[in-house]
């Protein structure tokens, strides 16, 4: 057990910064891993980390002080026991819209008396001393709204103990309000601006996906969870390197 960087700084009332990307490997996190950042998104839902490879990076993470925060393709308890075990110490569970789907996660997420996930220790319990307590008080959870449904039902996700994060997911919530792709419609935007207030306004910590358009809104509104890609700064990048070049060679 290292602690978990992340959820101390977001009990503490601080925000924290989670970088995620295209790429997913140990590598990858020895490169970002002196930049700053609080925390790697692990993507398991849209991309091939496989279990055989989620060790590597999670330790990679432990190095560097950053919390191995993983998204998992489903609210399986079978699933996210197994992420866990291969030594993580944040699961992001996607689709969460009702009271019962949230309590679900929490099950699964913690061990007894708090949950029900199956009794194994994997890398982070050699040699600790309480580990099954331990693991309850440091495991990040993160439920993921993303649906229309889930805000209907926000207030009643929002009552269920030991989540951490509650983070509005624009790109799913858009494509179930009927604008597929088009996260950035004024529409979406206030549905998102509106719940990550109600989530803050229950006391609870609020996450989304952040770009420099939105952050100033979502810091004024007091979400502490930042996530944000480092895909759209090599682009961003590229482009201004490019335009560079243009400019000095006409």
């Amino acid at each position: 057990m290292h602690g978990n960087r992340t959820r101390e700084r977001l009990l503490a009332g601080k925000q924290v910064h989670v970088l995620g990307g295209h790429n997913h490997t140990a590598a990858t996190i020895d490169f970002i891993g002196p930049l700053g950042f609080d925390g790697f998104w692990i993507e398991g839902e849209h991309a091939g980390v496989s279990f055989d490879k989620i060790g590597d990076v999670s330790r990679a993470c432990d190095l560097w002080n950053i919390s191995s925060v993983m998204r998992v393709h489903d609210n399986n308890a079978g699933l996210i026991g197994r992420t866990l075990d291969c030594g993580v110490n944040g699961i992001v569970v996607p689709h969460v819209s009702t009271k019962e789907a949230a309590e679900n996660v929490v099950k699964a997420t913690r061990f007894a008396p708090v949950g029900m996930r199956g009794m194994y220790s994997g890398r982070r319990g050699y040699g600790v001393e309480d580990y099954v307590k331990k693991a309850n008080d440091e495991i990040l959870t993160v439920v993921l709204i993303e649906e229309m449904e889930a805000v209907n039902n926000l207030d009643e996700i929002l009552s269920v103990d030991g989540i951490d994060v509650f983070f509005v997911a624009p790109g799913d919530l858009a494509q179930t309000m009927g604008y597929v792709g088009d996260w950035f419609r004024p529409e979406v935007q206030d549905v998102v601006s509106s719940t990550l207030k109600r989530i803050v306004d229950a006391g609870r910590i609020a996450g989304t996906l952040n770009n420099k358009d939105t952050l100033q809104e979502h810091l004024d509104i007091g979400v502490q969870f930042l996530h944000m890609y480092y895909d759209a700064w090599i682009k961003e990048g590229a482009a201004q390197y490019f335009s560079e070049i243009d400019s000095m060679t006409k």
